[in-house]
């Protein structure tokens, strides 16, 4: 039972004297977290592709509000976990091209400022690493409490660049913290001078017209009309204004040419976590492996215990006790299990139907296993047995994926899977006459095949060509939804099949292979008794 005086005892001993800390330095990390060394490594290579004289700073994830004084369950940027393994909020990373000296120490190139030790918070909220924790445990070569932040004396207007992400900007300030995530990013725009008109998104912009401005003067003008679409007051930007009225090479070079010097750049940090990330490391695969075959174990057992009578929830909490059986921590996103009609919707979360029936059940799920998540995707039919509408379509979505397979392979385009998976939908679609022309197929398949897979279920990449190392998805889908202009029978069918790939230095390896892709396969396992067939609650 939650006690019902949380609120009021934080602010209490906010109010008092900080409590001395306990002698550990913190919660344990568990044994087969990344290491130490492996969150050092990746910060000193992000370093190293630093332009010269610059600074970087990354914060923590905000704390999320669920309602009144109940908080989501925290979790940590992905990017700031994959420098430094530290998954606490109100914290901020700083990383120094040149070393520094900071607070009397010389040679610093990177510093943590994490919330402090407080045994009195500690006590209701959990255990904290603190400064010593870091420095321990995380093997920083600079730690200090987030209060120090803003007394370190960072000499800000010494660097000709200061690199960050897109800055949060609904952060809730804790009047009771002096050193919250609202108070070190309100420093670090004071200290730093961040004007207040600066904009990450417009950056972005000016940094895609300079990369393919004049080489691809027509990709870049469509680009720039979509921008003004979504947003009509980049029509107004003076940048933009003049590339847009230039009508030879030599005049958008001169455009581009007048692009405004900052000091500022939300850009340059991003593309090299995309560089970084997108290869992984055998200390990630390790991780990655996991959190993926749990999700495959996942769908095994929902398909041995899936029932006509079961809802999407229940079948939900089928996959989601399986991932907490094999210690994962989180889901990698919320899980989608969709029958019928809800199985076309995309990203349908609600996951309410009370009973699924005889509609095919599309399960796109995915565990997190110590940061890592899986993304497996499986489309089953609750009698165990497939109609003949479904096994049709069923059947062409697995052979688009198996044509995304083969394309799979180190120099391959990243979009590659994707257009063998289309051409092989709309050849099917055609065939079966749900289409009358080939450009219709989108209608029915109107997502993309692949993303990168990794921290984030839709990693960090440049989607350039692929790489061995590359771990991406590969998933096609059809979805006809009810109403559609084909016939009937083929309504309400949704089907996706997805798995997630390493590639590797000659093909790819699948990753998710335990999950069953056949019809032969799935409808075997569905046979098969499950452990939750004796399983059985009181009425209530």
């Amino acid at each position: 039972m939650r006690p019902l005086c949380v609120a009021a005892s934080l602010l209490l001993v906010a109010a008092s004297a900080r409590a001395q800390p306990t002698t550990t330095a913190g919660p344990a990390r568990p044994a087969d977290a990344l290491s130490p060394g492996f969150h050092k490594q990746r910060r000193e290579l992000l370093r190293q592709a630093l332009p010269p004289g610059s600074v970087a700073v990354l914060f923590a994830a905000p704390v999320r509000n669920r309602a009144n004084d109940v908080d989501y369950l925290y979790h940590q940027n992905p990017d700031f976990y994959y420098l430094t393994g530290y998954e606490e909020p109100d914290a901020v990373l700083v990383l120094f091209q040149a070393p520094q000296t900071l607070s009397g120490q010389p040679g610093v190139t990177e510093a943590l400022f994490v919330q402090p030790r407080d045994a009195r918070r500690e006590q209701w909220t959990g255990r904290r690493l603190g400064t010593e924790g870091a420095r321990q445990q995380l093997q920083l070569q600079f730690a200090a409490d987030n209060q120090a932040f803003a007394k370190a004396g960072i000499r800000w207007a010494d660097f000709s660049n200061v690199l960050f992400l897109d800055l949060p900007t609904d952060v809730r300030d804790n009047p009771s913290d002096p050193a919250d995530l609202y108070d070190l990013l309100a420093t670090f725009r004071r200290q730093a001078a961040v004007p207040a008109d600066f904009n990450p998104r417009q950056e972005a912009l000016y940094q895609t017209m300079q990369q393919q401005g004049v080489t691809s003067a027509d990709r870049t003008r469509q680009m720039l009309e979509n921008r003004i679409r979504q947003r009509p007051s980049v029509a107004q930007d003076a940048y933009v204004q003049r590339y847009l009225k230039a009508s030879t090479d030599a005049e958008r070079q001169q455009a581009l040419a007048t692009r405004p010097a900052l000091r500022f750049n939300a850009t340059i940090l991003d593309g090299a976590l995309n560089e970084l990330r997108a290869v992984k490391t055998p200390e990630e695969l390790v991780l990655l492996r996991r959190a993926v075959r749990i999700s495959a174990v996942g769908q095994q057992e929902v398909m041995k215990a899936a029932q006509t009578g079961l809802g999407e929830r229940e079948l939900q909490g089928i996959h989601e006790f399986v991932y907490r059986r094999y210690g994962a921590e989180f889901e990698g996103y919320p899980s989608i299990v969709g029958a019928g009609a809800n199985g076309c919707i995309l990203h349908y979360e609600t996951n309410n139907k009370p009973q699924v029936g005889n509609d095919l059940v599309l399960m796109d799920c995915g565990a997190e296993y110590r940061g890592y998540s899986a993304d497996v995707t499986r489309t089953i039919p609750p009698s165990g047995r497939f109609s003949p509408a479904q096994r049709q379509i069923y059947e062409l979505v697995l052979a688009a994926q198996e044509a995304g397979f083969a394309v799979c392979r180190p120099g391959a385009t990243f979009q590659a899977p994707d257009q063998a998976a289309r051409n092989v939908v709309a050849e099917g679609l055609l065939k079966l006459g749900i289409i009358a022309k080939a450009e219709e197929a989108r209608r029915y398949f109107p997502h993309g095949t692949s993303h990168y897979l990794g921290l984030d279920v839709h990693d960090r990449g440049g989607y350039g060509p692929l790489a061995a190392g590359n771990v991406i998805t590969v998933e096609p889908g059809i979805y006809i939804p009810e109403g559609s202009p084909c016939d009937q029978k083929w309504w309400n069918i949704g089907v996706r099949i997805e798995d997630d790939l390493l590639i590797t230095p000659t093909g790819y390896e699948n990753l998710s292979g335990e999950a069953p892709r056949t019809v032969a396969d799935v409808e075997a396992l569905m046979a098969r008794p499950s452990a939750l067939d004796a399983f059985k609650l009181p009425q209530l």
